[in-house]
């Protein structure tokens, strides 16, 4: 049976059970919904502005102007950032990329469009 089960996401071991709607780790006690966790990586897809599905190493562009905090002037729309990274579980920001002049910063997906 522990072979259709999936292992723990904390200590990978293989000896999980159900437990009513929950899955239990015996070995670390870990307990969680393997049904809630199909609905969060189904919706770990992160979209730009447009609705285009982005991945890491993308190439986008900021769709309009927005002031940087401690930063003198603002990032101007149609600047172009390369090789983005996603970073999922940070909130609304989740981009992380190096911008030409302004160097390492996080964006929303909101603002940018995929080239």
């Amino acid at each position: 049976m522990s072979d259709t089960l999936p292992p723990c996401p904390k200590c990978s071991s293989e000896y999980t059970y159900e437990m009513d709607a929950l899955l239990v780790c015996p070995e670390c006690g870990h307990e969680w919904n393997a049904e809630a966790d199909d609905a969060q990586t189904a919706e770990a897809v992160i979209k730009d502005a447009v609705g285009n599905v982005l991945q890491d190493g993308d190439t986008v562009s900021i769709t309009k102007t927005m002031k940087v905090k401690g930063a003198q002037s603002a990032l101007k729309a149609g600047t172009k950032v390369r090789n983005i990274r996603l970073v999922p579980d940070n909130g609304d920001h989740d981009i992380a990329a190096k911008v030409d002049g302004f160097g390492q910063m996080e964006l929303k997906s909101s603002i940018v469009k995929k080239i």
